[in-house]
């Protein structure tokens, strides 16, 4: 609200309230409630990852980016929000704590950004890892990342290079002769 300042009789000044305010409506896409929940996720101590499955790692490496909100999926209202995610827990790690934390790093993060409430947070524990572990798995998963995107430029380059003798092979073939 802007306030106005009028002038009285005797010199003093007094607040007037405009009470014009203009419409409209804030939303959120899911995408910035799971960009904050992703981020958010950092902080919790014996959760190894959100899962997003082999598909969403193998292009995270591929892309050499790391998608934070791979693995969690919103339902977002106007008031309210809905999270669902898959996490892998370190091994050894009391999961229920886990939950717990995660509830609440959630539920604040979203709330102090949004002012949305989080009513449901479901978490499926796909995976408990050793640290050592899930380090071996995620180079693993590096290698075969690299050896995808190694394979895909090979093929390419050769497919290419077909188009290329294709195009000269054609432009020959419709070059006019001079008699």
């Amino acid at each position: 609200m802007t306030t106005e300042q009028t002038s009285t009789g005797n010199n003093s000044f007094q607040a007037m309230e405009d009470r014009s305010q203009a419409s409209g409506e804030l939303t959120f896409n899911d995408k910035v409630i799971q960009k904050i929940v992703g981020i958010a996720m950092e902080q919790i101590d014996g959760l190894l990852n959100v899962q997003g499955g082999f598909f969403s790692s193998v292009a995270d490496r591929i892309s050499n980016t790391e998608n934070v909100t791979a693995g969690i999926d919103t339902e977002v209202g106007k008031k309210q929000v809905a999270v669902d995610m898959q996490i892998i827990c370190e091994y050894g790690r009391d999961i229920s704590a886990i939950y717990e934390q995660i509830k609440q790093v959630i539920t604040t993060e979203v709330k102090k950004m949004t002012r949305l409430d989080v009513i449901e947070i479901n978490v499926n524990v796909a995976d408990i890892q050793t640290q050592e572990e899930y380090e071996q798995n995620k180079e693993t998963l590096e290698d075969k990342a690299n050896e995808i995107a190694d394979y895909t430029s090979e093929k390419t380059e050769q497919a290419a290079g077909k188009i290329n003798e294709g195009l000269e092979k054609s432009e020959t073939k419709n070059k006019p002769e001079v008699e």
